[in-house]
């Protein structure tokens, strides 16, 4: 009777959802405590590393100032080594512009200094586009004595009805202890409806 009474009472607890009652006899063994949730491993080097890792604007903003002042550190040092290399009363730089160009498609330019070849170059269509938007290329930096000089300028390109272009400009000019400036000019001839090559000498 007693025993029915046991198993009734233990039936009725786990039903209420209470720890099961051992038998009569059996040996009870400690319930080991649950511990609390932990993250995974990873999860937890995962939330150490963004907390360590400064804003990523922060950052960007750190490397733009860095390349800000590389390209100014550079800018100074190629004005100083032009200095240095190319002084004041012996200095001459040559330009190239163009003004509409319609009539006239540039595919390279020569250049000579007092009968010696100092400069020859080839155009990519991106470098005559940029001529075309009023971009202006220095085509020569160099020097020379004081005196009197003589600049032949050669254009070869596509003219009008897209023939073979080739037109050389002359200049003599006189060469002072300040720097020279020379701009080679390619402009329209409406009135001609051809291409001119004009030489400008800035002092």
């Amino acid at each position: 009777m007693m025993q029915r009474f046991i198993q009734r009472s233990a039936a009725a607890l786990v039903l209420a959802g209470a720890v099961l009652v051992p038998a009569w006899g059996a040996e009870t063994k400690p319930v080991p405590a649950v511990a609390a949730s932990a993250p995974p491993p990873a999860a937890a080097a995962s939330a150490v590393a963004a907390a360590n890792t400064p804003d990523a604007a922060t950052l960007d903003g750190r490397v733009q100032d860095i390349k800000s002042d590389v390209i100014k550190l550079n800018r100074d040092l190629l004005v100083l080594e032009e200095e240095l290399l190319f002084p004041a009363n012996t200095q001459v730089a040559l330009f190239v512009s163009m003004d509409v160009g319609k009539m006239f498609e540039l595919d390279s330019v020569q250049i000579k200094l007092d009968d010696k070849m100092v400069s020859s170059y080839l155009y990519t269509p991106l470098e005559v586009a940029a001529l075309h938007r009023g971009g202006v290329q220095r085509i020569y930096l160099g020097n020379l004595k004081v005196g009197e000089h003589e600049l032949v300028a050669y254009f070869t390109g596509k003219g009008p009805h897209d023939r073979d272009y080739k037109r050389g400009a002359t200049v003599k000019f006189e060469k002072s202890t300040d720097p020279k400036y020379i701009e080679l000019r390619i402009k329209d001839s409406e009135a001609k409806l051809q291409p001119e090559f004009d030489v400008k000498v800035w002092q």
